[in-house]
C-alpha cells in the first residue's frame, strides 16, 4: 500500500490511501468524494526522526499523523519545553489557525519532531482553510466565535483582575499612608505645644537672676543632651521601665515636682542618672529645676522633630514604592533589579502581610541586573505573593528566595500552607481554573503570571509543592529577549 520509509534525515511523499484516512478520528466522518479530495489536494509523508518544522516559522502546511510518534515542544529562554508526546494516531499540529486567515499571525507556536520513522497526512495551510470554509461553514463561524470570544473574555477578565489589584493595592497604600501622616499631624500639634512653653520658659529665664555664666553652662547642657538623643539606644520595655523608676526616684529626691512625668522623655533620649548628676553639679541646686524642665523641653522638641522627620521617611519611602511598584515615568522596557521590583511590591502589601506572617528575604545580591518589563514582573510578585498569603491565613512563613539557576535568574516564592494537590497542579495555570469560592477568584492570576513569564520574557514558571511547603519559581532569561532602548534612545 505505501513504498518503504525513507531515511531517517530525509522525508519522502508516498501514496495517500482514503481508506487509511478514513481511519482516523479526524476524518473518519468524511465522505468518500471528501476523502478523494484530500489526497488529491493533499499528501503523505514520511519522515524520518528528527524535525519536521520549527517554532516562529511561517505555517505552511497542517499535519495529521498516521503512525509514529512525535514530540511538540515551545522554546523558553535557552530551553526546549516538552509539551506534547505521544504515539496516537490521528493527532494534528501545525497550521490550524489557517482559518483566521491574517486576522492571527500564521506562524507555528511549536516546534514538531518525530522519534521514529513516522507518516503524516500533510495539507497546506490554504488547502486547508479552503476545506474549513467549504465543508464546514457553520463551525468555521462558531469556531471564529469560540476562538475570539475566548481572546476577549481572557483580556476583560484580566483587566478586571488587574483592577481588583490595584484596588486593593490603592486601599492598601492610602491605609500605610494614613498612618505616618497621622503621626507627623499629632507630632506636629504636639511640637506647637512645647515651642510655646519653651518661649515661655525661656521669658522666665530672661526674668530671673540668671547670670551669663549660667545660661552659657545651660546651654552646653541643652547642646549635650541633643547629641544623646541622635545617640540614644534602643531599649526594651522592661530596661526602660527599670531606668524610668530610677531616674523618677532620683528627681524626687531633689524636690523635683512631677518626676514621673518628665523621667520617660530623658530615657527615651538616651539620658541617665550619671548625666543628671552632672548636670546638678553644672548648674547647682538653685536652678536645677529650672534647668530640668528646660532640657525636657528641648528633649521632648527633638524627640517630635525625630518623629516628624520619622514619618515623613515613611511616606517619600511609600510613594517612591508606589513609583517604582507602578514603573510611572519609567520606559516599560529596562534593565531591572529584581531586587528592587520584589521590595517595592512587599512595601505594596505590606497591609495584606498580617503580623502572623513572617517575611523571609534570601536574596543573592550579587545576582545581575536584567531586561524586563518590570511593571509587568511585579504584577506577577503581586500574584504569587497574595497566593500565598492566602494559602496561609492562620499565619505562617512567606519567603522570597532569588538565585542563579542553569544561567538564568531564579526567583522564588514560598509558602508554609497546606500546599497545592498534585491531582491539580497541573492545571493551576490554565485561564479560569481557580481553588477559591465562588465569586472570590477570576482563575487568571497564574494564567496571567505564566503569560508574562513565558510568553512576554521568554522564561518559565513553574511549581513546587507539598503540604507546608509550596514554591513558585519564575526563572528569567539574563539577555535581552529583543533590543533594549535606553533613555537616550540608543540600542543596548
Amino acid at each position: 500500500m505505501t513504498e518503504p520509509l525513507s531515511t531517517p534525515a530525509g522525508r519522502t511523499v508516498l501514496a495517500c490511501d482514503p481508506a487509511e484516512l478514513k481511519t482516523l478520528f479526524l476524518f473518519e466522518k468524511l465522505s468518500e468524494d471528501q476523502l478523494q479530495w484530500l489526497c488529491r489536494e493533499g499528501r503523505v509523508e514520511a519522515f524520518g526522526p528528527g524535525p519536521v518544522y520549527d517554532e516562529g516559522a511561517d505555517a505552511t502546511c497542517f499535519y495529521v499523523m498516521i503512525e509514529g510518534s512525535l514530540v511538540l515542544s515551545r522554546r523558553i529562554g535557552a530551553e526546549d519545553l516538552e509539551v506534547t508526546r505521544t504515539s496516537q494516531a490521528g493527532v494534528y499540529a501545525g497550521a490550524w489557525r489557517a482559518f483566521l486567515g491574517d486576522r492571527v499571525p500564521q506562524k507555528y507556536d511549536s516546534s514538531l519532531r518525530v522519534l521514529e520513522p513516522s507518516r503524516f497526512y500533510v495539507l497546506d495551510a490554504k488547502k486547508f482553510a479552503q476545506l474549513i470554509s467549504d465543508w464546514f461553514p457553520m463551525a468555521l463561524h462558531m469556531l471564529e466565535g469560540l476562538f475570539f470570544g475566548i481572546q476577549n473574555t481572557q483580556q476583560a477578565v484580566g483587566q478586571r483582575e488587574r483592577l481588583l489589584a490595584l484596588g486593593s493595592l490603592s486601599a492598601g497604600l492610602t491605609h500605610e499612608l494614613n498612618n505616618p501622616a497621622a503621626a507627623a499631624m499629632r507630632a506636629t500639634s504636639s511640637l506647637r505645644t512645647r515651642v510655646a512653653g519653651m518661649r515661655h520658659k525661656l521669658g522666665t529665664i530672661a526674668a530671673g537672676p540668671w547670670d551669663r555664666t549660667t545660661l552659657e553652662t545651660l546651654i552646653r547642657l541643652q547642646e549635650d543632651a541633643v547629641e544623646h538623643v541622635a545617640k540614644a539606644p534602643t531599649l526594651s520595655p522592661i530596661e526602660a521601665a527599670d531606668r524610668e523608676d530610677e531616674l523618677a526616684d532620683w528627681l524626687q529626691a531633689r524636690g523635683i515636682a512631677d518626676g514621673w512625668d518628665l523621667a520617660p522623655t530623658f530615657v527615651q533620649s538616651g539620658l541617665d542618672v550619671e548625666w543628671l548628676e552632672k548636670t546638678a553639679t553644672a548648674a547647682g541646686s538653685e536652678i536645677l529645676e529650672g534647668a530640668i524642665r528646660w532640657l525636657n523641653y528641648t528633649l521632648e522638641t527633638e524627640l517630635l522633630m525625630n518623629e516628624i522627620e520619622d514619618s515623613t521617611t515613611r511616606i517619600s519611602t511609600l510613594v517612591a514604592a508606589a513609583k517604582q511598584y507602578s514603573q510611572m515615568d519609567r520606559a516599560p522596557y529596562q534593565v531591572v533589579d529584581v531586587h528592587e521590583l520584589l521590595d517595592s511590591t512587599l512595601l505594596m502589601m505590606g497591609r495584606k502581610l498580617s503580623h502572623s506572617i513572617t517575611v523571609v528575604k534570601d536574596y543573592d545580591r550579587s545576582l545581575p541586573r536584567i531586561p524586563a518589563y518590570a511593571a509587568e514582573l511585579n504584577q506577577v510578585w503581586t500574584n504569587l505573593i497574595d497566593n500565598a498569603v492566602g494559602a496561609m491565613p492562620d499565619g505562617g512563613t512567606l519567603r522570597i528566595r532569588t538565585a542563579m539557576e542553569n544561567e538564568r535568574l531564579l526567583v522564588e516564592i514560598s509558602d508554609t500552607g497546606p500546599g497545592v494537590p498534585a491531582a491539580i497542579q497541573g492545571r493551576i495555570f490554565e485561564p479560569f481554573f481557580t481553588t477559591k469560592p465562588f465569586g472570590e477568584g477570576t482563575g487568571l492570576g497564574l494564567d496571567i503570571s505564566w503569560r508574562i513569564v513565558v510568553n512576554k520574557h521568554h522564561g518559565d514558571l513553574r511549581v513546587e509543592s507539598v503540604p507546608g511547603d509550596t514554591s513558585f519559581q519564575v526563572l528569567l532569561p539574563l539577555t535581552a529577549a529583543e533590543p533594549v532602548v535606553t533613555e537616550q534612545g540608543a540600542q543596548a
